[in-house]
């Protein structure tokens, strides 16, 4: 295995694994969604934080599995060109967007979010609502992990494209 296959194997891994962590994370979000219709429609109780807590739980869900996704080529793209062209031009496009499109834009999520999510640990920021969750700097650190796992999913699949245009046929 070159050095090149072993990052990449490195970097799908982790997205792997992160994948399948968080599809667990669905299943409690299902039962905390069932638990809130059940407690507000049939014994009229609401808890704000129940409610904050399937809305953060889906929206860890979306960004921490984004890589995953991408790694299983899950995301929506449009196929005009693309889908009867050769694995050389595939790999060529995949590449200009992975250094065009999407690490730069990762990039300024990144850099644009941290000093949201520094101010946010210094106060150690809870929800607005009264009632609300706690940790709302945690939740807020997920839009780090999300530039970091996805940027890392990205810089694999541009080292995946250079590696089929030397050495593919």
């Amino acid at each position: 295995m070159s050095y090149i296959e072993r990052i990449i194997y490195f970097i799908d891994s982790i997205n792997e694994w992160v994948g399948k962590l968080v599809s667990w994370l669905l299943v409690v979000m299902v039962l905390n969604v069932f638990l809130v219709v059940v407690l507000r429609y049939v014994f009229g109780y609401g808890a704000i934080w129940m409610q904050e807590l399937y809305v953060w739980s889906h929206a860890i869900v979306f960004l921490l599995a984004a890589g995953y996704t991408l790694l299983h080529k899950g995301h929506v793209r449009i196929d005009l060109i693309y889908r009867e062209a050769s694995n050389k031009y595939k790999a060529i496009i995949d590449l200009f967007g992975t250094v065009c499109f999407a690490l730069p834009v990762i990039y300024f999520i990144f850099i644009k979010s941290l000093p949201m999510v520094e101010r946010s640990w210094k106060v150690f920021e809870k929800s607005a609502e009264a009632g609300g969750l706690p940790g709302l700097f945690l939740f807020k650190s997920v839009l780090l992990v999300f530039s970091l796992l996805f940027g890392l999913q990205f810089f694999s699949l541009g080292l995946k494209n250079i590696y089929s245009l030397i050495y593919e046929k």
